[in-house]
């Protein structure tokens, strides 16, 4: 089941808004071939293992990390079809899929077809490699990271608005291979006029996210860097407030407007995660700023928190805090952290964990 989780995770940021599969045919305790779901639209794992091991799969156990799928809703024939015609005598999967359209029914196929079935073996770990897929499926909203990098006292920027770079060159390199793993990238207005970023994926053979821009008004100036890519993956979300004459230029642009209803004055974030999960974009990650950062925490969309922290003291009540707002009155109703996570990165640390709401 290692085996086949391992190859699961070649599959990241390539097979959404499909789950990360992986698959082991053992016959006579021995690995006789394995596959991997390596995008969507292509071969699921188990199609691609079996294959692998022709006739050799009758009578063989097969070792999955999710259950496999009998549903034709999809581009690819349902794996229980195949697995049932290769003659596999035993399926092991680590979880049942949450798909409710699968959600246990695959195995009662498998088991109709008079194939032993086992299931719950590394399931803790099946899930955390699929808590995108999970939260997407389930609750049809992404899985939402807020990534932050901060000095040890906790500013992203100085008073008069300097930011590059607080954190080195590892931190940043692994930003951008998490940008390459992400559908989407998220930023307030205040990051686009404050930064000009591109919002690109600067990792060899990546590929560029989606780039979110929040921006109630469509305040946005036309010449910036993040309206300059031609792939049709930048979207505005803004409210009814917006300008219309940039609106019309924009869509010429080819540049994507939603129009998401509002809450005190700014785009409603809860509805906006709504609107990206109907687009099938299942997994954002907000790159800042500090208000965009407050928002989401105060409107409870953030699943993970990674924090990209410097051995660097920035000082003084006028930097920019990393999460802006107003604090809690109390330090019994702060945020807390589960399943914390800390690892070093050249001279700086990040600090991962998930947000316990």
């Amino acid at each position: 089941m290692q085996m086949a989780l391992d190859l699961a995770s070649r599959g990241k940021g390539r097979t959404s808004p499909n789950p990360m599969v992986g698959a082991v045919v053992v016959k006579e305790d021995k690995v006789i071939a394995t596959g991997y779901h390596r995008k969507a639209g292509t071969a699921h794992a188990e199609a691609a293992a079996l294959k692998k091991a022709g006739a050799g799969a009758k009578g063989a156990t097969l070792y999955v990390n999710l259950e496999p799928c009998c549903h034709t809703a999809k581009k690819t024939p349902p794996c229980t079809k195949a697995v049932i015609q290769a003659g596999i005598k035993e399926v092991v999967t680590a979880m049942i899929d949450p798909n409710p359209m699968v959600s246990g029914k695959g195995l009662k196929e498998l088991r109709k077809a008079g194939i032993t079935t086992r299931t719950g073996i590394m399931k803790e770990a099946a899930q955390k490699l699929n808590e995108v897929f999970i939260k997407h499926i389930t609750r049809e909203w992404p899985f939402v990271t807020l990534k932050v990098a901060q000095s040890i006292d906790g500013r992203i920027a100085t008073a008069g608005g300097e930011s590059k770079w607080i954190t080195g060159t590892e931190a940043r390199e692994r930003v951008h291979k998490l940008r390459n793993e992400v559908d989407a990238l998220l930023v307030g207005i205040g990051t686009v006029k404050a930064d000009n970023p591109s919002l690109d994926c600067r990792v060899p053979g990546g590929r560029d996210p989606y780039r979110i821009i929040v921006d109630s008004r469509l305040d946005i100036s036309l010449n910036s860097r993040v309206l300059k890519h031609d792939d049709g993956k930048t979207i505005i979300a803004a409210t009814g407030k917006a300008d219309k004459n940039k609106l019309d230029i924009l869509f010429q642009r080819g540049i994507s407007v939603l129009i998401i209803k509002e809450k005190s004055g700014r785009v409603d974030l809860n509805s906006l995660m709504t609107e990206l999960g109907k687009l099938d974009i299942t997994s954002v990650m907000i790159e800042g700023g500090s208000s965009i950062a407050a928002s989401a925490l105060a409107e409870k969309i953030v699943d993970k928190v990674m924090f990209f922290t410097a051995p660097k003291i920035i000082g003084g009540v006028d930097a920019v805090p990393s999460i802006g707002g107003k604090s809690p009155a109390l330090l019994r109703d702060a945020l807390k952290l589960k399943d914390m996570k800390v690892f070093k990165l050249g001279e700086d640390i990040l600090i991962e964990g998930y947000i316990a709401y």
